[in-house]
């Protein structure tokens, strides 16, 4: 008797634990936000080598780091990010991608940003309609 009480009171304990688990994941809060079309930002900054997930406006977006130096220490100092399906990028405009490198450089603020293409093709075409009306 003392045996099922002990395994039912474990079993308790486990699904509870699961639970808790689920919902704190930050993977099941990327997936969310993607639903819902929000802004969520899914990094493990400790970690160059792993890629980080951006979601924004129902498109998601996958960014590549990679370390260099600066002046006086080693950080990631470049930055390519791309969309996982370009379909998706419909009625996005040049503001929404100068919005995601403020988000990312707030958390590396030493790296450069290049986007990958269709988009690095947008930006440069918005950057030359905005310089020729200066």
């Amino acid at each position: 008797m003392w045996l099922i009480r002990l395994l039912l009171f474990a079993l308790i304990i486990f699904l509870i634990y699961s639970t808790i688990k689920y919902v704190i994941n930050p993977k099941r809060k990327l997936e969310l936000a993607h639903d819902q079309k929000k802004y969520f930002f899914f990094d493990d900054q400790n970690n160059v080598r792993r890629n980080f997930l951006i979601t924004y406006k129902g498109v998601l977006f996958e960014g590549e780091k990679y370390l260099g130096t600066t002046e006086n220490s080693f950080d990631v100092v470049s930055i390519f990010i791309w969309p996982h399906s370009v379909s998706a990028l419909k009625g996005l405009v040049s503001e929404d991608f100068l919005f995601i490198e403020q988000k990312v450089l707030a958390n590396y603020p030493n790296a450069k940003i290049d986007w990958k293409s269709p988009v690095k093709e947008f930006m440069q075409k918005s950057k030359g309609k905005n310089s020729s009306f200066e």
